[in-house]
């Protein structure tokens, strides 16, 4: 019984000598620099379908399981900040006592000979006066204690003993810091989480709809979560991201949005913004509390902080344009409204819109490296047009304008993303709608080019388009391109026909596919590899010559008068061409083209309940005085022995350098006797 006692101790007494010991603490402390790091340089708290798509899923799939993703609040960060707090407390527990009592102490019990190993000592005959060692040494700022036995008289003195204290201070502060850090790492609610009293919502749900378990009421000590408010809007509750579910935190206020205001450098960029807030009563709706807040200036109401984090589209009427791809080029209105969906028929299949943000101001760089350049041409009749679509500068800020953000799903589930701008862009005298197309979210979207006519509408480009694309025009476009070609005479009627052909056969393959179909066919009909560049330039201006026809077809089943062809219309004609060409890898049945809105702002703001920020920064002022008593303290002491007619000096103090030497030799100086001058030969005698 005694031996399992014995072991029983000295396995309490290891762990305690582990837990508060100082490589513990420092260990810890390595770690959670470590993690520090990682929060810092990782953006925290983010969806995790952001972290997928910016890392893919293999890195995914390592980073989740370790808490990457929210540092600060993961389980093993806080249970390290727990263990710090008990492995320092110990520390100072261990050591404080000794500590203390050493502060206290004058040691006025020193020896003869430890005095005399000290480094810094002297002796001289004599005894100085009693009372000019009590003031000297009250003036150099000692406090000091006299022992007078068997003829000793020993001046024990110290100054600067709250050097000390610097220890307790320093320690002190990494143990309130670390409580006031897991105070706002919410450590009740990561033990409800494992108890199962409390789970994060997976689905996606509207917030009243979400049920209890994920639901967290207004007396939650901490939280840090999200809200976007539109104008005139209401909320009561805040999302808190969770990993791959998120919970609903009540409020015990409801914040309404008056008014967001913002301000644009001309650049269009955000200079300023702002918004007019009001807090109601829950209960009744009565208005507690009106205030603006900007960014770096949250409003305090009840405890919680709410800081402006966030400005965006807020629900705004849109209305477009709509051009059927595959149909009759004739434009149709939509009434619709960004974060909204709605049903959408065209070609005959059943779609679903699901619009995004409205985005008033979009600030890019339109410039692009050569590289960037030579990409647009992906084959050589696209190469002979690359020139109508560069951006020759380098560096290219520009504001394009309001742009709509939208899905266009179809029944199976499947969706590709679109971006299409209001305002015409404007690249070498030439204007364009700008319509962004892209089938996965981690990629970037390709653009269309879609030009504008002289009415700075699409409608001339649709009309073209339809007309190429329509099979039953293509003997009427090839018999014009023909008459102008064989004009004069001189050609049998035998090679008027076959030009014909020629021609109905590059119309067809250039309907079929744009260019790549054109690139495709140069393949399939086996033309040597060295001569398929003087092919394809001689197919390139039979469809250039064609498409000036074809555009005169189209404008005249349109009623319209035709175009006199410059140099301008030509080089709309020629990027006609290549958005033809482009719309093949559209995805869409329509072209939704934005043509008016109604701004509705929203205002994202961040909600903030931290108890433990008072703490922390109650331990960051610790730290200070710590660091301040260890660095800028010094402690020194002295002992100042006198017997038989002699005294010694000795000093020491927690630093040995230049400056001890110094205070050493001036207080050799004010407390030592004099020593007596010798005598001459001449006095002697």
């Amino acid at each position: 019984m005694t031996e399992k006692r014995l072991r029983h101790l000295s396995f309490g007494r290891a762990l305690f000598d582990l837990l508060s010991s100082m490589r513990f603490a420092i260990g810890l402390l390595t770690v959670l620099a470590i993690a520090s790091v990682i929060g810092t340089v990782l953006k925290q708290n983010e969806p995790y379908v952001n972290y997928r798509i910016e890392f893919g899923d293999f890195w995914f799939g390592f980073f989740e399981p370790l808490g990457l993703f929210d540092v600060y609040h993961s389980a093993w960060f806080l249970l390290i900040l727990v263990f710090l707090v008990i492995s320092v407390s110990l520390c100072i527990w261990r050591h404080l006592p000794g500590m203390l009592r050493d502060i206290r102490s004058f040691r006025e019990h020193a020896t003869h000979n430890s005095l005399r190993l000290m480094a810094h000592h002297a002796e001289a005959d004599g005894e100085p006066a009693h009372e000019a060692i009590e003031a000297g040494l009250t003036q150099a700022g000692f406090r000091f204690r006299v022992r007078d036995t068997d003829g000793v008289r020993l001046y024990a003195a110290k100054k600067g003993a709250g050097q000390r204290l610097g220890y307790f201070f320093a320690h002190t502060a990494i143990v309130v810091i670390c409580i006031g850090g897991l105070l706002d790492g919410n450590l009740p609610l990561k033990l409800r989480e494992l108890t199962g009293s409390k789970a994060p919502e997976l689905r996606d749900l509207p917030q009243s709809q979400v049920p209890p378990q994920s639901r967290l009421g207004t007396d939650n000590p901490a939280f840090r979560g999200n809200v976007t408010v539109p104008e005139g809007g209401t909320a009561d509750v805040v999302f808190l991201n969770a990993g791959q579910g998120y919970f609903v935190q009540d409020l015990p206020f409801a914040l309404r949005l008056k008014q967001f205001h913002v301000e644009h450098y001309s650049t269009g960029q955000p200079k300023r913004f702002a918004s007019d807030v009001e807090i109601l009563d829950r209960a009744n709706g009565k208005v507690l509390k009106s205030a603006t807040i900007e960014v770096n200036k949250p409003l305090v109401f009840d405890g919680i902080a709410i800081y402006q984090s966030s400005f965006g589209d807020g629900g705004s009427p849109l209305t477009f344009a709509r051009w059927d791809l595959g149909g009759p080029a004739q434009a149709q209105t939509v009434q619709a409204q960004s974060q909204s969906s709605q049903p959408l028929q065209a070609a005959g299949r059943d779609y679903t819109l699901e619009f995004g943000d409205l985005r008033v101001f979009n600030i890019e760089n339109m410039g692009r490296t050569e590289a960037e350049t030579s990409t647009v041409a992906v084959n050589r009749f696209e190469q002979a047009l690359a020139d109508a679509q560069s951006v020759k500068a380098d560096h290219n800020l520009r504001n394009l304008g309001p742009s709509v953000q939208f899905k266009l799903r179809d029944a199976a589930g499947q969706a590709v993303e679109y971006l299409n701008y209001l305002a015409p862009f404007s690249a070498d005298d030439a204007l364009y709608l700008l319509s962004g197309v892209r089938r996965e979210v981690s990629q970037p979207f390709a653009f269309v080019r879609i030009p504008l006519d002289d009415a700075v509408t699409p409608a001339t480009f649709m009309r073209l388009r339809a007309t190429l694309l329509d099979p039953a025009l293509y003997p009427e476009i090839a018999r014009r391109t023909a008459e102008k070609a064989f004009q004069g005479g001189g050609f049998s009627a035998t090679k008027r026909e076959q030009f014909e052909e020629v021609t109905k056969n590059v119309l067809a393959q250039f309907g079929s596919g744009g260019f790549p179909a054109l690139d495709r066919f140069l393949v399939q009909a086996k033309v040597p590899e060295a001569q398929r560049t003087s092919v394809a330039q001689t197919y390139l201006k039979i469809l250039q010559g064609a498409a000036i026809d074809a555009l005169d077809v189209a404008q005249a089943r349109a009623g319209q008068p035709a175009i006199a062809m410059d140099g301008a219309h030509y080089r709309f004609l020629m990027d006609s061409l290549v958005a033809t060409s482009a719309m093949f890898e559209y995805g869409a049945p329509v072209y939704l083209q934005p043509t008016g809105f109604e701004e509705v702002q929203a205002s994202g703001f961040q909600l903030a309940r931290a108890p433990g920020q008072a703490i922390v920064y109650l331990g960051c002022l610790l730290l200070v005085i710590g660091i301040y008593c260890m660095f800028y303290l010094r402690e020194e002491r002295l002992w100042l022995r006198s017997a038989n007619g002699r005294t010694l000096l000795a000093m020491t103090a927690n630093r040995h350098d230049s400056e001890l030497d110094k205070s050493f030799a001036r207080y050799r100086a004010l407390l030592l006797p004099e020593p007596a001058p010798e005598e001459t030969p001449d006095a002697r005698t």
